[in-house]
């Protein structure tokens, strides 16, 4: 055999070698994508429960805002974590300021920053029952709780809260279902959308309580409005104050904080000692020519103002305390109308550095035991045994007008 002959044979018998299956790859082109780590899959529980999303279809082309889906927690106090809408012009956008599921997993852990289910109010939607905002008393030895007195009885509750500055006084916050489970969940498809229904049997609220409470919740979402109700009955023997309110934050969608527009129809405002404690000094002040006033049926641009203040003696509009922020610059308005005529205050929490303004329509002024308020109604409902109260506030959404 030739030399070129050889040469043909090893050749041959290397391409049969090759394409008889022992392959190598190809080197690696340019538009070759590199492998990507695998993505964590969003958690299906949260506080125990699985995490419900109510959704439907949206159903006007475009061409008018819509409510799209509600994911609620629960596991959590029922926590409206989520909603999201179509806009014209603009496409799905988050109504609430809140992170993925998975951080928000990672944060309501029962931890350090989650005792009381503390972290539960950090974002979304959670409810607030036996009471909304702050409650001040006299601190236990081991600073875990403080107590105070409702019609000469004593209320004793956690110390879960209080201010950055040194020496701030420790005190109860945002009520006693932040990290409740709840019963009987239920989801209901409806003409246009979803209603999830449940129950709390909070019982005497961990022994904090002075009577017992079942809690029945209804979040119900349409292409027009998101109705969230709870009513809270006296299932005990004995009767006890009730207090009701939501702290949801409303995103901007626009990022631009500063064009935002606030409207609450309230004419005035509980005068609070600083900004670190929040605490009621007793005193409401009129809002009429001073930087709280935003009964301007447009509102007010937030612009750089600090708020974290409760509104009262609030003008309704058929009915319904009707808070508006809008957002010119997104072409986009939701419209927060507190049905119950039992909500008495609105306290607005809106910092200049975040891109949101949190919205609670409830009953009561912040601490609504103190002695501050020399007798003044301070909005606590009182449900004898077997009694209820309805609290029920919708969300509806709108284009500003230009």
């Amino acid at each position: 055999m030739s030399v070129s002959q050889q040469h043909a044979l090893i050749f041959a018998v290397a391409t049969l070698f090759v394409v008889a299956g022992c392959k190598q790859a190809p080197p690696p082109s340019e538009s070759t994508t590199p492998s990507q780590p695998a993505t964590a899959a969003a958690p299906q529980q949260i506080g125990g429960q699985d995490i419900v999303k109510l959704e439907r279809k949206a159903t006007g082309n475009g061409q008018k805002p819509e409510f799209l889906t509600a994911t609620v927690f629960p596991g959590r106090g029922m926590n409206v974590f989520q909603i999201t809408a179509n806009i014209p012009g603009k496409g799905e956008v988050e109504v609430f300021a809140s992170p993925s599921l998975t951080d928000a997993a990672a944060k309501l852990n029962g931890g350090p920053d989650d005792l009381n289910g503390n972290a539960s109010f950090s974002f979304g939607g959670a409810f607030l029952v036996p009471y909304p905002n702050r409650i001040r008393g006299k601190l236990s030895d081991d600073g875990k709780t403080i107590t105070t007195e409702w019609k000469g009885k004593t209320i004793t509750l956690p110390a879960n809260w209080k201010g950055k500055n040194p020496g701030a006084e420790p005190h109860a916050m945002h009520g006693l279902i932040l990290a409740s489970k709840t019963d009987d969940v239920k989801t209901e498809t409806t003409a246009d959308g979803q209603t999830l229904t449940g129950t709390i049997h909070a019982g005497n609220f961990g022994g904090h309580w002075l009577s017992n409470t079942d809690l029945n919740f209804s979040i119900a979402l349409t292409g027009g409005a998101v109705d969230a109700t709870i009513t809270a009955k006296n299932v005990g023997t004995e009767e006890e104050p009730m207090a009701i309110g939501w702290h949801p934050y409303f995103n901007i969608p626009s990022g631009d904080r500063k064009q935002a527009r606030l409207h609450v129809p309230g004419e005035q405002t509980a005068e609070v000692n600083n900004y670190d404690d929040v605490f009621p000094t007793g005193k409401l002040v009129p809002v009429k020519g001073t930087k709280y006033d935003f009964t301007a049926p447009d509102g007010k641009a937030l612009d750089d103002i600090f708020l974290d203040d409760n509104w009262s003696k609030l003008k309704r509009t058929d009915g319904a305390v009707d808070v508006n922020l809008t957002d010119p610059a997104a072409n986009y308005g939701v419209r927060v109308e507190g049905i119950s005529p039992e909500i008495k205050t609105v306290q607005v929490y809106a910092p200049p550095t975040r891109q949101f303004a949190a919205i609670e329509e409830q009953f009561n002024f912040g601490d609504p035991f103190g002695k501050e308020w020399h007798g003044v109604d301070t909005g606590m409902v009182t449900l004898k045994p077997g009694q209820s109260v309805t609290w029920h506030v919708r969300l509806e959404l709108f284009t500003p007008s230009k």
